[in-house]
Order: C-alpha cells, then sequence, then structure tokens
C-alpha cells in the first residue's frame, strides 16, 4: 500500500492498465501514463518496461511486479465477497457459551436458526457459568445460557424455559413408584454428582446443610453421560435438572422424582449485551428467538 501511495499508482493500474496480462508488448499510452511508470520505477529503484525494443515490453521486475499486483487484486475481491456474503448470512459464526446442563435448551432454538441460515457457523463452548455473563459481557462470546440473572449491567436476557431439580433413580428402584422423594430419603443412597462446581450444585448442598442432612456424595464423575449411566446400572441416585435427562425418562430408562424440600425450579436465560455492534450472524441468531419466543 505504501508503495502506490508514494507513485500515485493504484494496483489496478499495474496489474491491468498499463502491465499487458501476458508478455506480449505493451504501449505507454500517454504522457501521464509514462511519467507515473517513470515514478514508480524510481521509487521502488528498478526499470520495468525495456525500452530498448520497438514496443515496451516487460522486464523480470515488472512481471514480478505485475503478478503481485494481480494477485492483490484477487485478495480484494474475496475479501469484498466474504464482507457481503457476511451480510448476506452466506457465511460467518454465532458463538454461544453454556455448561454441560444447558446445552440441550439451545439445540432447539439452533436447529430453527439453521433451517433459515444453513450456512453459519453456531459453535457452542463449554464454559464454566460463573465466567458467561464477564464473556458475554466482554464480546469474547456472542449469547449465554445461564439459569440465574447474572450481575453485569449491560446484559438483557430472554427466558428460554423452566427446569426443576429431580432426583435420577433406575425403574427397579426401591422409590421408582413413589410420587416424590426427600431428602432423607435421597441422603439413604449413593448420590452420584459432577465433579464441576456450579451455582445450582453450590445450592444443593447448601440444602442439605440447612437441613442437617449429609449429601452422602460417594461417586464424582466429569460428565452428565457418565452420571446417567451410572444411575441406569443402579450405582446410585443423582440429583439433576429434569432437561438434562428428559429422553431417558421418555424411554423409560430412568425415572424424574421431584424432591419438596428443593423447590429450584430454574428460568434458563439466553444472555447477551444490550446495545453495542452485533455481527450479522449474531443479529439474526438474536432475531430467530425472538421470533420462537414470540409464537410459542
Amino acid at each position: 500500500m505504501e508503495l502506490t501511495s508514494r507513485t500515485g499508482f493504484g494496483w489496478h493500474e499495474i496489474a491491468h492498465s498499463w502491465f499487458p496480462l501476458s508478455n506480449k508488448p505493451c504501449e505507454i499510452r500517454s504522457n501521464r501514463s509514462s511519467q507515473s511508470v517513470r515514478r514508480l520505477e524510481e521509487s521502488i529503484g528498478e526499470r520495468l518496461f525495456d525500452r530498448a525494443t520497438k514496443d515496451a515490453t516487460l522486464t523480470d521486475a515488472g512481471r514480478l511486479l505485475r503478478d503481485y499486483a494481480e494477485r492483490l487484486l484477487r485478495l480484494s475481491e474475496e475479501a469484498e465477497i466474504a464482507v457481503k456474503d457476511l451480510r448476506d448470512l452466506r457465511r460467518g459464526r454465532v458463538l454461544i457459551g453454556a455448561n454441560e446442563a444447558s446445552v440441550h435448551v439451545v439445540l432447539p432454538l439452533i436447529a430453527r436458526f439453521q433451517e433459515s441460515h444453513p450456512l453459519v457457523h453456531v459453535d457452542v463452548r463449554r464454559i464454566p457459568a460463573r465466567q458467561i455473563g464477564a464473556e458475554v459481557s466482554q464480546g469474547t462470546l456472542d449469547f449465554g445460557v445461564l439459569t440465574f440473572q447474572p450481575g453485569e449491567p449491560k446484559l438483557s436476557s430472554i427466558v428460554l424455559g423452566h427446569d426443576e431439580l429431580v432426583m435420577l433413580v433406575p425403574p427397579t428402584h426401591p422409590l421408582a413408584q413413589s410420587r416424590e422423594v426427600t431428602l432423607t430419603e435421597c441422603s439413604r443412597h449413593p448420590v452420584i454428582a459432577h465433579n464441576d462446581p456450579s451455582h445450582v450444585r453450590d445450592r444443593v448442598l447448601r440444602l442439605f446443610e440447612q437441613h442437617h442432612i449429609p449429601a452422602n456424595i460417594l461417586v464424582s464423575l466429569p460428565s452428565l453421560e457418565g452420571i446417567k449411566r451410572a444411575v441406569a446400572t443402579n450405582m446410585g441416585v443423582a440429583l439433576l435438572p429434569r432437561r438434562c435427562a428428559e429422553s431417558e425418562i421418555a424411554r423409560g430408562e430412568l425415572i424424574g422424582l421431584p424432591i419438596p424440600e428443593i423447590r429450584l425450579r430454574r428460568q434458563v436465560r439466553l444472555v447477551f449485551r444490550r446495545g453495542g455492534e452485533r455481527s450479522h450472524a449474531s443479529a439474526a441468531f438474536l432475531g430467530s428467538v425472538d421470533d420462537h419466543k414470540k409464537h410459542h
């Protein structure tokens, strides 16, 4: 760019106006053209045309500079197309932060969005719930999925649905036919828990402490799938959001029992920055979520 600004020569002119697209001779067509070429030659310290020939032909330096000019023009055209594709939603990315327990909530929203914008990449990243609000506020994430209202003042949210904590047991468990269970009944069985800290885990443990009941956590696992599989094989019980096990409950593989002492009916929220610049893709995703909420 410095080269063209010093000489008043544009890359388009270098590639097309004075430099031929082949190695055939070319004519320097005017005094102005000739002066511009000379300024360019003086700037780079190389002859670009062989003036000893009848028709000025490109020197090695001229051919080299022309090749670079053509490549720059192609990159410029590709950049323009890429920006237009972003605007027309033929490319782009939506970045969403969620912990493992919240991913299932956004899957229907992503599926609906991709029906209209199949070429936009939706990237859901596993991030601890306590960090999501700050990362959305800083612009590291476009959206976050939380079950509590974050403390950051510049965030807005849309309620996506509700969830409740239940005790999961296999169909063969002695409590499987119960309508609900108590914390005391829960503590009589080995509890399988997630080993990642979370807002809900902390609240549940505090409730056990307030009722002076041991939580009886004997197994900690790194994933929800592992916890559900352990419960299905009768290794113990688990306290999880009902939505995390909807498929298993529907298939009869697990039973979800309400716990009256733990009335943690949670609002699942999509959080996002209020105001400010938003990419075309993230604006379209937010519009899709808004439209879905208005019609459901």
